[in-house]
């Protein structure tokens, strides 16, 4: 199937971003759907340009109507970092079961492909390593961390529930941690904060001892495998992620060499529930999809680098209700009205 108009929930975050501009570069047509609270209006300014971007603030746990034919819905709307969703835990938790369920209807109403973007922390502390789709995890229903944990799990539940009962198309990918150009300084991930740090000169906080590990994808590979993901007949689950494991102390030290920073490493306590190990098995992806990263941890920092050099960011202020700006139209841009309401849930999403 050819995809021509495409529904982004989400899609003004990190992940969501990349996503348009990849389906926009391909010559489709993409809806974005965001409500700025944790997505920046910055990412779209280059995808805005192509004249095929519509972009409408709306948060997905109130409705997500879109006039006119929709082929796929994309579902990242969800704070995808610590800082986020535990600033926002209930908007989480909206986001991951209302959310859900009005992007499911609206790719039912529509007969579109559904691609649910879930993420590896409904794996938990995982007790199997490397964790294969088959693994039903480990997660503290009741910790601070399971607003996202578990909205996640709810999110793939319902998702399945929908493809069983209402034959509806529908594919899920669980989210490796994944970094690149456009992540915020300021949201509280590893790779940010210690770029940040680094470049200002200041000392790099790894939690814990930093022994727990990490795999690190960078962004353009995934978006390679969520549009593989899209254009096969999967249902899912499939992890998608770089199985090239490093301890969060490696990831400083690389960080700090890369830069070329003086920077100390200094130890902080580590987060209630911090996944010990994290690495997906990516066999599934590379026998279904014929996918695998071809980044290396490496190159993608020293673009991910090379782009915080030259992007000076402030820090992302506290969500005030509204977005900063709304695209009506196509290609254009024009200030919000009152009528957009006053929520503040987040419709960002990448793992």
């Amino acid at each position: 199937m050819k995809f021509t108009r495409i529904v982004i929930t989400g899609g003004a975050g990190f992940l969501g971003s990349h996503l348009c501009d990849y389906f926009l570069g391909a010559g489709a047509e993409v809806v974005c759907l965001d409500d700025f609270s944790s997505g920046r209006e910055e990412n779209l300014k280059s995808s805005a340009a192509s004249g095929r971007l519509t972009v409408k603030a709306a948060d997905v746990a109130d409705g997500c109507d879109v006039p006119g034919p929709v082929d796929a819905v994309l579902h990242l709307a969800s704070p995808a970092s610590p800082t986020d969703y535990l600033r926002m835990p209930l908007a989480t938790m909206k986001a991951g079961s209302s959310g859900t369920f009005h992007a499911l209807d609206l790719a039912q109403r529509k007969g579109a492909r559904f691609v649910l973007a879930s993420t590896s922390e409904t794996y938990g502390n995982p007790q199997v390593h490397p964790q294969p789709e088959t693994y039903w995890g480990n997660v503290n229903p009741v910790g601070p961390r399971s607003v996202y944990d578990e909205s996640k799990r709810f999110s793939e539940a319902l998702t399945m529930a929908c493809h069983r009962s209402q034959g509806l198309d529908t594919a899920i990918v669980r989210i490796f941690n994944t970094f690149g150009p456009r992540m915020r300084k300021d949201d509280g991930r590893a790779i940010p904060t210690f770029i940040t740090q680094a470049l200002a000169g200041k000392p790099i906080t790894v939690t814990g001892s930093g022994t727990q590990s990490r795999s690190l994808c960078y962004v353009h590979d995934l978006v390679e495998g969520v549009v593989r993901m899209l254009h096969s007949d999967l249902a899912g689950p499939v992890n998608l992620g770089n199985p090239e494991e490093l301890t969060v102390l490696q990831i400083a030290e690389l960080v700090r060499d890369l830069t070329g920073s003086s920077s100390p490493i200094v130890f902080t306590d580590r987060p209630t529930d911090d996944p010990d190990v994290r690495c997906p098995d990516i066999t599934l992806a590379e026998r279904r999809l014929d996918w695998a990263p071809r980044f290396s941890v490496i190159d993608g920092l020293k673009q991910t680098i090379a782009w915080f050099r030259e992007n000076e960011q402030a820090p992302l202020e506290q969500p005030t209700g509204q977005a900063p700006f709304l695209i009506t139209a196509v290609g254009g841009i024009g200030p919000l009205s009152d009528a957009t309401g006053t929520k503040s849930e987040p419709t960002r999403g990448t793992p």
